[in-house]
């Protein structure tokens, strides 16, 4: 699946939504907070998934 800045995601094993912030090398840039401050990663395009919103979850 093809994702574009400021979808939301997850990772498909589990963890917090995160927002794409962009592309490098053919991964996926992240960010999320986690509580404490924001939290940033690259992540393989196969290991996410799109994160359910609460208007999703409601229907």
């Amino acid at each position: 699946m093809v994702y574009v800045v400021s979808d939301k995601v997850r990772r498909k094993n589990g963890g917090p939504s995160m927002i794409v912030t962009g592309y490098a090398s053919g991964m996926v840039e992240c960010r999320w907070y986690d509580g404490y401050g924001v939290k940033r990663e690259a992540f393989r395009e196969d290991d996410l998934a799109p994160a359910e919103t609460r208007e999703h979850q409601q229907a």
